[in-house]
């Protein structure tokens, strides 16, 4: 939307980055079979921009799983919405920790 937006209509990368979040966010609580927090997040590179209007997906993908943590790779692609090309516009690696009620740690139940 244009208040994601800056002055030349490319969408901001933070907006992207909570999007990518929210994702990877999804996979690690399905994982976890509960609360999981995000404690980094590495190798953000941005390929391409996205432009208002623009159909975005994001795909996330768990790779490792420790005893309280998780990595989860994530894509997002852009799509001009009257075209079928589609473009990988950004990538990063999140790292989740799987929490207890009192917001610590807890071993990940495999």
């Amino acid at each position: 939307m244009p208040a994601d937006a800056n002055a030349y209509g490319d969408i901001f990368g933070g907006w992207l980055m909570s999007q990518m979040d929210m994702a990877a966010g999804l996979v690690a609580a399905r994982y976890a079979k509960g609360r999981a927090v995000t404690i980094a997040m590495d190798g953000m590179q941005f390929h391409a921009p996205v432009a208002v209007g623009d159909e975005v997906s994001v795909y996330a993908e768990l790779v490792r799983v420790g005893r309280t943590s998780m990595t989860i790779e994530v894509e997002a692609w852009r799509r001009d919405r009257h075209q079928e090309e589609q473009c990988r516009v950004t990538q990063a690696r999140f790292v989740f920790v799987a929490i207890d009620a009192h917001k610590r740690p807890r071993v990940i139940a495999k």
